[in-house]
């Protein structure tokens, strides 16, 4: 029996939009195939690696290969990334960009999910969140609009969280001093391990959507033309800095986050 090929790691990863069935969500669907300038297909979609998915609960990024992965999605209300969390939780992540004496005001250059730029707002920081990937800042909308129709989050987030979908290198470049956030956050998708087996499955699918970013080093520097107080970068625990001698670091086992005092 013959096997399906492989995906390309060179090239990026084929995708197509769908309706989870007939009813409201294929008129959605037809919408977001328009802005996105994508594909719309039935389900199915064998001829494409992922489908973003209109369902009746929620926009969802999935692998229609038999035996794929589940479904991937942005849910500040519900299961491990809910709104309702122990802040203690993600110390690393609020020494990184620090929290005293008042919450800073952060960019968060490489939003991806939104999960650092959803925690940041809702215990106090006032956070732009860029994303230059269109599919997954649909993703990240989607998953802010519906946190936003919680009460409890609406009253608790407010407008401290802004979305943009554009390239972070021109967000800053195009900054006044006036606009210039307090706090840098960058965590780029570096090129892989050779080590890899270990690495999430949620990890190796946004590769597939939006590759390694080889220009992180200019986005780093743009970071550290614009920022206040600090640039924060993210990294796997056993890599190297993306640039020398960062001023201090957070670890634990798997994260490291690397602190550029300015």
């Amino acid at each position: 029996m013959s096997r399906r090929p492989q995906p390309d790691p060179a090239r990026p990863a084929t995708v197509a939009v769908c309706a989870a069935d007939d009813g409201d969500t294929r008129a959605r669907a037809a919408r977001l195939a328009a802005a996105l300038d994508l594909p719309l297909i039935e389900q199915g979609g064998a001829d494409f690696e992922l489908l973003l998915t209109v369902t009746p609960e929620r926009l969802e990024l999935r692998c229609p290969r038999p035996r794929g992965p589940r479904p991937l999605y942005v849910d500040f209300v519900e299961g491990r990334h809910g709104y309702a969390r122990d802040p203690h939780r993600f110390g690393l992540l609020f020494n990184a960009v620090g929290f005293r004496p008042v919450p800073p005001s952060v960019l968060d250059a490489t939003a991806g999910l939104g999960r650092a730029a959803f925690r940041l707002a809702y215990h106090g920081c006032r956070v732009h969140a860029v994303e230059r990937s269109p599919i997954l800042f649909a993703l990240l909308a989607d998953g802010v609009e519906r946190a936003r129709g919680v009460a409890a989050i609406r009253e608790r987030v407010g407008e401290r969280l802004r979305l943009q979908q554009s390239d972070s290198r021109a967000v800053l470049g195009g900054m006044t001093a006036d606009e210039a956030p307090d706090v840098v956050l960058l965590d780029p998708m570096f090129p892989m391990r050779k080590k890899s087996a270990l690495v999430k499955v949620e990890v190796r699918i946004l590769r597939r959507l939006i590759g390694d970013d080889h220009d992180a080093d200019q986005l780093f520097q743009a970071a550290r033309d614009v920022a206040r107080r600090r640039v924060v970068v993210k990294r796997f625990h056993r890599d190297p800095p993306l640039a020398p001698n960062p001023s201090h670091s957070h670890e634990d086992g798997t994260a490291r986050y690397d602190v550029y005092l300015r």
